[in-house]
């Protein structure tokens, strides 16, 4: 569609809910009225994207009631998407053919603290050792307080040789060195016999891997 096309879809869908209509009135698409109430304005685009969030955000200077308006896309618009257009307290509008739908109305956003989230990244936070990642993109696997308790396994394997669980749980500390060494998630621990576990090629090149890490834990 172009965006001419969206445009009489439109028009008909807000007149049928009692406002007055006009195109390309200063920098809007669309701007509607309906009494004394606040002026609504839509911003056309054939596809999503940032000129289009730009242009909304620009007419929440004039208005709180701006939507912008797309056509139905081929696929279901992403989740991601509709929460920007929520965070942003922008409404949006999907046109197909004559018929339109309102996805999201404008209002006032207010984020959903999810107490939970908080409490895991805090916790994150206490139980990693120094600060052994680069923000950004990294080269080698993400340093977590889970790797480390691991590497503090390693380190430990790597001086005593093949070891009793219980002798690496009291000497590295480490709570959760049994479950670690049972489920092995990154592949540095064998087991060679019942409660006896030494290191893996693997595990001896995580050495090299994460010498710096190997330093501080």
């Amino acid at each position: 569609m172009l965006e001419t096309e969206l445009y009489l879809p439109v028009k008909r869908f807000l007149e049928a809910q009692g406002y007055a209509v006009k195109a390309e009135i200063g920098d809007c698409d669309v701007l509607a009225v309906r009494g004394d109430e606040p002026p609504v304005i839509v911003e056309l685009k054939t596809s999503f994207n940032l000129q289009l969030l730009l242009q909304g955000i620009d007419r929440q200077g004039v208005t709180d009631m701006v939507y912008l308006a797309i056509p139905e896309p081929k696929r279901p618009l992403p989740q991601d998407i509709l929460r920007l257009c929520k965070r942003l307290g922008l409404g949006l509008l999907v046109v197909n053919g004559q018929w339109v739908e309102a996805y999201l109305d404008p209002a006032p956003y207010q984020p959903r603290k999810v107490p939970r989230r908080k409490t895991l990244l805090l916790r994150e936070f206490q139980r990693r050792v120094g600060d052994p990642n680069s923000g950004g993109s990294s080269k080698r696997p993400l340093v977590t307080a889970y790797r480390q308790d691991a590497l503090r396994c390693v380190k430990f394997l790597k001086n005593t040789g093949a070891s009793k669980l219980s002798d690496i749980v009291a000497q590295t500390k480490v709570e959760r060195a049994a479950s670690i060494l049972r489920h092995d998630p990154y592949g540095w621990f064998v087991k060679e016999a019942r409660g006896i576990y030494f290191l893996s090629p693997k595990g001896e090149a995580a050495i090299t891997t994460f010498g710096d890490v190997l330093a501080i834990v």
